[in-house]
């Protein structure tokens, strides 16, 4: 296309002056780079309100279960730990049991099916003057006061039993059997136990021959 302007050499008339003029305008929208829009529309259009409100929401409600996921997954996390701590009391309280081994293979050992009372006495150090006996109980209590979160221990509301299998024939060895037992309730909680309701409380059961 050639764009110039147009030219009357005899002088153009008013009504060919008002056409002249038209035509001018027509050929620099048809030549210009950018056209320009037909009255009445819009070359682009922004966000309403409305629109971006719904994206909000959407982004509210996706973030919103994010947060959710994460709660779980802590709440899973400190179930696995409270799982190894009741795993490693377990077995600290069977090493003192086979460092304690002559008494523990007797009736009645080691064994403690509620709470253990608080013997009065320590049997630590060097110049203990305990009994075989008296560091059973003592061994017991302690063993139980690091159970319950309460008490200083590491499970909330953690409790721990013990009881003895002992040898009824000879070649049989005595079987300690050890029951710790905790709260576990916001983990429960996590993974979808109603709130209205009481949950199991978890429990780990080591077996050992002394």
């Amino acid at each position: 296309m050639i764009c110039n302007t147009l030219s009357d050499p005899e002088g153009p008339t008013r009504d060919a002056r008002g056409a002249r003029a038209d035509l001018a305008a027509g050929a620099q929208d048809a030549c210009s780079r950018f056209p320009r829009a037909p009255r009445g529309h819009f070359g682009s259009r922004g966000f309403t309100l409305v629109e971006v409100l719904v994206a909000v929401l959407v982004i509210s409600i996706g973030m919103l279960g994010v947060a959710r996921l994460v709660l779980a997954a802590v709440k899973a996390n400190d179930s696995a730990y409270f799982r190894t701590q009741a795993a490693n009391l377990a077995y600290s309280i069977l090493d003192e049991m086979r460092a304690n081994r002559t008494y523990a293979m007797s009736a009645p050992g080691y064994t403690a099916t509620g709470p253990v009372s608080n013997p009065g006495y320590q049997c630590v150090g060097t110049g203990n003057t305990c009994t075989a006996a008296e560091m059973a109980q003592y061994e017991l209590y302690r063993w139980q006061q690091q159970l319950n979160s309460a008490t200083g221990g590491a499970l909330p509301r953690g409790t721990g039993t013990v009881s003895m299998q002992f040898p009824t024939g000879p070649g049989q060895l005595p079987i300690a059997t050890i029951t710790i037992t905790w709260d576990d309730s916001l983990a429960q909680w996590a993974f979808g136990t109603p709130q209205n309701t009481t949950p199991t409380s978890a429990t780990f059961t080591l077996e050992g021959v002394l």
